[in-house]
């Protein structure tokens, strides 16, 4: 903590803008990755310490007649409760419900999950299968300057993204789902939900007459960074959602999925369990 000499606490997005300039400040919003990473000497704290917990324009969601916009400040316990997700992304919802305890999802914010860059990032699944872009702002010539980059783009490697030092990631946006998509997730750790994914999986889909369209898969925990597992997409993709359908996806999640041995599991434990969780998750899809 001897390196902070600089506290800020801004209210207004161009004034923490402001302090991002020069890409000297650490960004601190829940603190629920920041506070351990430092601890650990994996991270080290700039001079100016940010704290973007009261910045108005990054609280709350904003269900909007096309589009759904979730501030990067939002809890994980908000996004938990929100009625306007439960209603347009109920997906969200279930992965938040298996976010850590009550404690860290009280001060997680989605977009400290998302800047975390970790390939085992709990809400980042669900989000690519919504097909999720996350909208980045800086400060140019004295003004605010934002762009779109989607989440399937963001991640370059664990711990990094597109990000540049003097941006903020001020939201996430997707588009509201069309009628009869549906979604499902699932993650596994040593218990149901206090640890970091051992594997997770999101799958969505539109269902109608039986067969899928508009097919988003995604993993986590099973690469570098989370990512669409293209493969199982194009098992899935215009088929009609029978046994023979998923045995082929659940074939297809080989292609996609490279997991490595680390000390929370082994590559071959990682492989098995997208298997299963690929075959739940579209079996539970096939009963709805």
């Amino acid at each position: 903590m001897q390196q902070i000499t600089n506290y800020l606490a801004p209210r207004r997005l161009g004034e923490a803008l402001h302090a991002m300039a020069d890409g000297g400040a650490t960004v601190f919003c829940g603190g629920t990755d920041l506070s351990p990473q430092t601890e650990s000497g994996a991270r080290r704290y700039a001079p100016t310490l940010l704290n973007l917990r009261r910045v108005e324009e990054l609280a709350g969601v904003d269900a909007g007649a096309s589009e759904i916009r979730i501030g990067a400040a939002t809890t994980v316990s908000e996004i938990r409760a929100s009625a306007a997700l439960a209603d347009v992304a109920p997906v969200l919802a279930e992965a938040a419900d298996r976010f850590a305890s009550e404690q860290i999802r009280n001060a997680a914010s989605i977009g400290g999950n998302i800047c975390n860059a970790s390939p085992a990032g709990d809400m980042i699944p669900p989000l690519l299968v919504l097909g999720a872009s996350v909208e980045l702002a800086c400060l140019q010539g004295g003004a605010v300057q934002t762009r779109r980059v989607p989440l399937e783009r963001f991640f370059v490697g664990p711990g990094k993204s597109v990000k540049l030092p003097q941006e903020l990631l001020v939201a996430v946006v997707f588009d509201r789902p069309a009628p009869g998509f549906a979604a499902r997730f699932r993650k596994s750790g040593p218990r149901p939900a206090l640890e970091i994914s051992t594997v997770s999986v999101a799958v969505g889909a539109r269902v109608a007459d039986g067969r899928l369209s508009d097919v988003r898969v995604a993993l986590g925990s099973v690469a570098p960074t989370p990512l669409r597992a293209r493969h199982v997409e194009a098992a899935l993709e215009g088929k009609r959602l029978d046994g023979a359908t998923i045995a082929a996806a659940v074939a297809a999640a080989a292609q996609d999925a490279k997991p490595i041995d680390d000390v929370r599991a082994s590559a071959w434990y990682r492989d098995h369990l997208v298997k299963v969780f690929v075959e739940e998750v579209l079996n539970d899809l096939r009963r709805d």
